[in-house]
């Protein structure tokens, strides 16, 4: 069955990237065995989840970036690759799921969470920046995380409710496209000859939307 193995909230701590010191980041995500609740928390206005904290809103937070979803499948794959333990919320991921395919979920496609309204949209994945592979302490990680093309799902909140561990996931709509994670995920990082299909997708993040429109127009000129 499809559901959320853990929540998984910040633990404030200083940046470990040298170039940022001084400034706070909620990338050390742990696991609470309390619900949470889920809102949608405006644009650059922080995290989804009340009790959650984001340190860089420029970059982290918002409604299109409300909820960060990460497969326990995946992270179990990680554990092999870098050798060591990787604990649920250590990629940062307010969800860790176990029984759904995050990296081939459609963008606007909808998960049905629990039993208390939630429901979540698919809006992007997330991009490898420098407080990530400093928390990991791994070297070219930006470039190790990118080939491997499992990047987790952000998702914007449709319907505020409560989440726990343990609850189930249903799918409740699947878009008509084929923009998924993987696809939008490969044109960002690695492929931008693939930008402009990712236009289909009208969930798409706003951020992603605008970065695929100006690289369509330069390359029109």
């Amino acid at each position: 069955m499809a559901k959320v193995l853990s929540v998984n909230l910040a633990r404030a701590r200083t940046n470990p990237d040298a170039r940022a010191r001084g400034v706070m980041t909620g990338i050390d995500k742990v696991a609470t065995p309390e619900a949470a609740m889920v809102r949608a928390p405006g644009p650059k206005r922080g995290s989804g989840l009340v009790g959650d904290a984001i340190g860089n809103q420029k970059l982290h937070g918002g409604d299109d970036q409300a909820v960060y979803a990460y497969a326990r499948e995946d992270l179990d794959t990680w554990e092999t690759e870098v050798a060591r333990p990787l604990s649920n919320g250590m990629f940062g991921e307010n969800l860790t799921t176990v029984g759904v395919d995050v990296t081939q979920a459609r963008i606007g496609e909808r998960w049905r969470i629990g039993s208390d309204g939630l429901v979540l949209e698919v809006s992007a994945p997330r991009t490898p920046c420098r407080t990530f592979a400093a928390f990991l302490a791994q070297d070219h990680w930006v470039k190790t995380f990118t080939r491997a093309g499992k990047p987790g799902a952000y998702l914007r909140v449709i319907s505020p409710g409560a989440v726990r561990a343990g609850d189930s996931i249903t799918v409740d709509h699947r878009p008509d496209h084929d923009v998924t994670i993987a696809l939008a995920f490969r044109a960002r990082m690695s492929e931008p000859d693939l930008l402009p299909t990712l236009l289909a997708a009208d969930a798409l993040s706003e951020e992603f939307k605008a970065y695929a429109r100006r690289r369509a127009g330069a390359n029109g000129r």
